[in-house]
């Protein structure tokens, strides 16, 4: 076995001397620390780091605001399940954005590979916006309520417990879900985004079939809320669901977008 004197045990006046290995090394790790470059994944993995994060401190102030011991035994069943699907879906996510980052980073045509990044993005983007049509397994539910039971609230229920469960595309009847959409009730109808609603509702959610499909059929989810409300629910996993409702993006009024600050280049 090989033993290393400290320096303190070295004889005077002889220096300490640091292996070439560890020196290259050390020289190694500082130049990767000094040589990081803003790309876009690294701005986009901040973005989202920092968006999720926000998510998640409301959550749990939230479930310290409201007390987890005033709950029942199957809504506590349901924020376990919540928390639990959250956490997957942000372990995949780290995953995806840190392949993007490495791609970046390795990739010889460094250009083709950021294009290629953003084009996904843009595609991505148009998804989640409603513009593009979209296809992949999910479920269909469908909500029968003759009795006109099932109000505005019931039904941003259903969504909620969509979203929770990952679901990433959302279509109420003939209505593209998207981030500002909104339920009203409208007499004996109800409205989403403006428009009405027919029974019985039906809903197509593009997501992890079996995981959306379990999100509605626990105890006190969506199936037994609807049971309570005198309206019945049914949940079909299918493989292959068709959204192909559009939404047609409003100009804002107001808000603007904040110019990028521009870097004054001298030559050299």
């Amino acid at each position: 076995m090989a033993w290393r004197r400290s320096t303190s045990e070295l004889p005077a006046g002889e220096p300490a001397r640091i292996p070439e290995e560890a020196r290259d090394v050390t020289w190694r790790r500082l130049r990767r620390m000094f040589s990081a470059r803003a790309t876009r994944a690294n701005v986009l993995a901040t973005v989202l780091t920092v968006a999720l994060g926000f998510a998640i401190a409301t959550q749990i102030q939230q479930n310290q605001e409201g007390g987890l011991a005033t709950l029942r035994q199957d809504e506590l069943v349901r924020v376990l399940d919540d928390v639990t699907q959250r956490s997957t879906r942000l372990d995949r996510q780290v995953r995806e954005l840190e392949v993007q980052r490495d791609q970046l980073q390795t990739s010889a045509d460094r250009a083709k590979a950021a294009s290629e990044q953003a084009q996904a993005r843009l595609d991505q983007l148009a998804i989640l916006a409603g513009t593009v049509k979209a296809t992949g397994p999910g479920v269909r539910i469908t909500i029968t309520d003759s009795a006109g039971a099932v109000r505005a609230a019931g039904l941003l229920d259903v969504l909620q417990e969509l979203r929770d469960a990952g679901a990433e595309v959302i279509q109420f009847g003939t209505v593209r879900i998207v981030a500002g959409s909104y339920f009203t009730d409208a007499g004996t109808s109800i409205t989403v985004d403006g428009q009405s609603l027919t029974r019985p509702y039906v809903i197509l959610a593009i997501g992890d079939p079996q995981t959306l499909a379990s999100a509605m059929s626990i105890p006190g989810g969506i199936i037994d809320s609807m049971k309570r409300l005198g309206a019945s629910a049914s949940v079909d996993q299918v493989t292959a669901v068709t959204i192909d409702a559009l939404h047609t993006p409003k100009t804002p009024r107001y808000a603007q977008p904040v110019p990028e600050p521009t870097v004054a280049r001298t030559g050299g």
